[in-house]
């Protein structure tokens, strides 16, 4: 190699490092660009957290001229939704609002002199009529103070102006509508779609209007449920018209006479002219009225939970304990959601009311119950678990939107029931579903099965084939053994004969104000009327409410929401009124055979 090619090799050789010393400094930055970035991601994404955990946990500030602002444009669920996890990410209860918050905050507006009145804002309310009459009996108790109360929406439904008709204004926009039309319920059968893919559903029930099985039995209605339904949503209806009627001074005639005529078409002026109305605004009219109603001054808007977040609860030595229990009843925890967003797990409702009865402060427990029923065999350990508690001190329930089969089921014993008129409850009977997929597996699949067994029962159950004879009667015995043990538990609670009551039973499901006048009730009234009650029972007039469960903390609820099956939850979204009826397979996947539930989802609207 020549003197005049080296430093050329020098060269090549020195950008070659300098090139390789670039490349691997780039590198290196953006590897620990990428680290500190998801450091900060993470720290960030917790600060954000822990921000709006803290803000939830600060009290809000009432000043002077506020109003309560409720929405009626939602969701309202028993105890509200207090995951900050959920509503940061936009879950799909981010919007539901607790019944608790919304009673608590209109008892506190009736006293607090800085809550002028109270504003029913939007009328699209997504709850069932019982929920809706316990909210309308406290806005009745609440115009007692004198303060107003307003309502203005662009839509009502029925159940949100069954609501505003307790307003002393009723608003509508200009270009708005009111649904008032009366109720129908309208199920859906799966029978024929079922036979197509092969699947068989066996059926065994004890209940001649035990008709939860039927939409996968049936291709409509049977003559018994048709019936039961027909008389419940009359009933329902009935206080609907008249709690209207007293309100709005329009006679029942005439408000049947509308809902006949397609009161949704009707034109805005027209709606005002029939007295459901007083006037037509638009959105920013509102504020003026708001305004002129406080003395012309600017309006606080107040929603019920930054109220209710200002209620001191009263300490006292001696605690009246209302325990939420809501949803379907499962006997251990699912892996997702049911099919209401909620559950009644039977192994920790056991666990917690043993913890209330050995309390010393707990001088009385309520049981809120708001439940269609589900596993049988839970029900039975609940009720287990109440008859304890009650030999220690009193117990007294308060239904919510319903209280049928297994939720009945856990109600039976108490000392006094109270109920809703528009609750559902009853529903006293049992049933069993195994489907039966053979047809599915060898006929439209192709698969076949073989078996050795040494006794004749080994194989009961196997999915290639139906019941036999023998199999079929024996779970049909066991369906009448678990009846009759539902009729036992409820003629003990009642202090009525076994006769008396399967009269009665027979799976039909009856509202809170039919349940009254044939003793499976004992009085109408509120979950704030049922712990005044318990009080008393108690002999404690001096005491504080205590609520339970107690609200997980939030790690819990950040590690179950990661957890929650999203399919399930899109599922539930998408499939609406007739989740309910498809979700009765899942619960008795696994050998849960026993249901303690009412008639699928009543679908009434």
């Amino acid at each position: 190699m020549s003197e005049q090619t080296q430093p050329m090799k020098v060269k090549y050789v020195v950008e070659r490092k300098s090139w390789f010393y670039g490349f691997f400094q780039a590198l290196l930055a953006v590897v620990i660009g990428g680290v500190v970035t998801s450091i900060f991601s993470v720290i960030m994404f917790f600060g954000v957290i822990g921000a709006v955990v803290s803000a939830g946990e600060v009290p809000a500030v009432i000043t002077d001229h506020s109003v309560l602002s409720i929405d009626l444009d939602a969701t309202v669920e028993e105890r509200a939704q207090n995951n900050p996890f959920d509503k940061l990410m936009g879950g799909n209860y981010a919007e539901a609002q607790g019944l608790d918050d919304i009673l608590t905050a209109i008892r506190e507006a009736k006293t607090n002199s800085k809550i002028e009145g109270i504003y029913l804002k939007g009328g699209v309310l997504n709850t069932q009529a019982a929920t809706i009459q316990e909210i309308r009996t406290a806005l009745v108790d609440f115009k007692e103070s004198g303060k107003f109360i307003l309502a203005y929406s662009d839509i009502y439904s029925q159940g949100g102006y069954y609501l505003a008709s307790v307003a002393d204004k009723i608003m509508m926009n200009p270009s708005g509508m009111l649904e008032w039309r009366g109720l129908a319920s309208q199920p859906i059968f799966y029978k024929e779609l079922l036979e197509k893919l092969g699947v068989d559903i066996q059926v065994f029930r004890v209940g001649t209007y035990k008709s939860a099985v039927e939409p996968f039995i049936c291709t409509e209605m049977s003559d018994a449920n048709r019936a039961q339904v027909q008389s419940f949503i009359n009933d329902i209806w009935g206080n609907f018209l008249t709690g209207v009627s007293e309100s709005r001074k329009i006679s029942v005639d005439s408000l049947n006479a509308f809902a006949n005529n397609y009161m949704f078409f009707n034109k805005a002026e027209a709606i005002v002219d029939y007295g459901f109305v007083d006037t037509l605004v638009y959105d920013n009219g509102v504020r003026d009225v708001l305004r002129n109603h406080v003395g012309g001054v600017k309006v606080n808007l107040v929603t019920p939970k930054e109220l209710a977040s200002v209620v001191v609860p009263k300490t006292n030595a001696n605690e009246i304990a209302v325990y939420y229990a809501y949803g379907e009843i499962v006997d251990e925890k699912t892996a997702g959601l049911s099919a209401d967003g909620a559950e009644i797990v039977g192994n920790k409702i056991v666990e917690d009311l043993d913890k209330l009865m050995n309390d010393d402060k707990v001088k009385a427990v309520v049981l809120r119950i708001n439940s269609p029923g589900g596993s049988a065999f839970a029900s039975e350990q609940m009720w287990n678990a109440i008859e304890l508690l009650k030999a220690k001190k009193p117990v007294v329930v308060s239904m919510g939107d319903y209280a049928a089969s297994g939720g009945y089921y856990m109600s039976c014993n108490a000392n006094r029931i109270f109920a809703e008129p528009t609750t559902l409850t009853g529903s006293i009977g049992i049933f069993g579903m195994v489907p039966n997929v053979s047809g599915l597996l060898t006929e439209k699949l192709g698969l076949h099965f073989d078996v050795v067994k040494t006794n004749e029962a080994a194989d009961f159950g196997a999915i290639d084939r139906g019941f036999n004879a023998k199999e079929t009667a024996a779970m049909q015995a066991y369906i009448e053994r678990g009846y009759d043990l539902f009729l036992t538990r409820v003629a003990n609670g009642r202090g009525m004969t076994k006769e008396a009551v399967n009269e009665i039973a027979q799976g039909r499901v009856w509202t809170g104000q039919q349940a009254l006048g044939i003793g499976l009730v004992d009085q109408l009234g509120t979950l704030e009327d049922a712990v005044a009650y318990a009080a008393e029972l108690a002999e404690t007039p001096d005491y504080a409410v205590g609520n339970y469960p107690a609200e997980d903390d939030f790690m819990t609820q950040f590690l179950d929401a990661t957890k929650e099956n999203y399919l399930e939850r899109e599922l539930r979204v998408l499939l609406g009124e007739h989740y309910r009826s498809l979700n009765v397979l899942k619960q008795i996947e696994g050998g849960n055979y026993l249901q303690a539930r009412m008639p699928y989802d009543p679908n009434v609207r």
